[in-house]
């Protein structure tokens, strides 16, 4: 579904994501770890059409992103960001309305279909309650949960998540990586996931990519990926290794 080739991208002269390669396929997903400064970031934006490639190219259902007008790769491609604030006084069941926008509907002349699904996206995300607040009257981790169901609402084949667990709560955690995985299980989807939790990437990742100084380090399953010399590689960290009792994924604990 989306193929990366050998991509670098460059800020001025400087190079931040340089020579990145991988494919993601229907149903999968992909998490993306590296320390800070690794690219992380500017490959989603790369990803999502917001930023431009200096060198190689990116596929989408094997056509270059350049044939794709913007509301096609938004009806294709859905993000969930970091910055997640609004400053405009819209309510959550409005803006999660929002995210069915790109699949032609006016804003504010909903049909009844784009009713449901958005109804439907707020229950999954534990917002039913919330569905008449404001968005700027919300915490960062009931902001990142809303955004989460706008983009389940566009109902796009993939799923572009940066850090999308930073403000939440445990619970809500991992209520995001389940909801993510049973959308990428149950409607032939795919996720690319960044994360600082080694863990959740080892439970629910398909593959695993590693960053270091914007450069591709290793890509691989949960269990190829996280070992020692590799997380100390990118992290400069020592780790102590296990098996989860229950789902028997990989458990990483670093040694302070």
């Amino acid at each position: 579904m989306l193929e990366v080739r050998n991509i670098t991208i460059s800020y001025g002269k400087t190079a931040v994501l340089k020579d990145v390669s991988f494919g993601l396929n229907n149903g999968e997903i992909i998490a993306v770890l590296g320390a800070n400064g690794a690219g992380k970031t500017t490959l989603i934006r790369a990803l999502n059409g917001t930023l431009p490639v200096s060198k190689g190219e990116i596929l989408l259902d094997g056509k270059p992103f350049g044939s794709f007008s913007r509301r096609q790769i938004a009806q294709k491609i859905a993000v969930v960001a970091q910055e997640n604030e609004t400053k405009f006084p819209v309510t959550v069941r409005e803006f999660v309305l929002s995210g069915r926008f790109a699949r032609g509907t006016a804003f504010g002349w909903e049909t009844r279909d784009d009713l449901r699904i958005a109804e439907n996206a707020l229950q999954n995300c534990d917002l039913s309650n919330y569905s008449g607040r404001l968005m700027n009257e919300l915490s960062g981790g009931e902001r990142q949960r809303v955004v989460l169901a706008r983009a389940l609402a566009t109902d796009a084949g993939i799923l572009m998540l940066d850090e999308p667990t930073a403000n939440l709560d445990l619970a809500h955690q991992g209520m995001m990586f389940r909801l993510v995985r049973e959308r990428c299980k149950n409607d032939d989807c795919s996720a690319i996931i960044i994360t600082h939790d080694l863990n959740l990437a080892s439970e629910f990742a398909d593959q695993i990519v590693l960053l270091k100084d914007g450069k591709f380090f290793a890509k691989g399953t949960p269990k190829e990926i996280l070992r020692p010399e590799n997380l100390n590689g990118v992290f400069d960290v020592k780790v102590l290794l296990d098996e989860n009792p229950v789902s028997g994924k990989v458990r990483v604990t670093t040694i302070y």
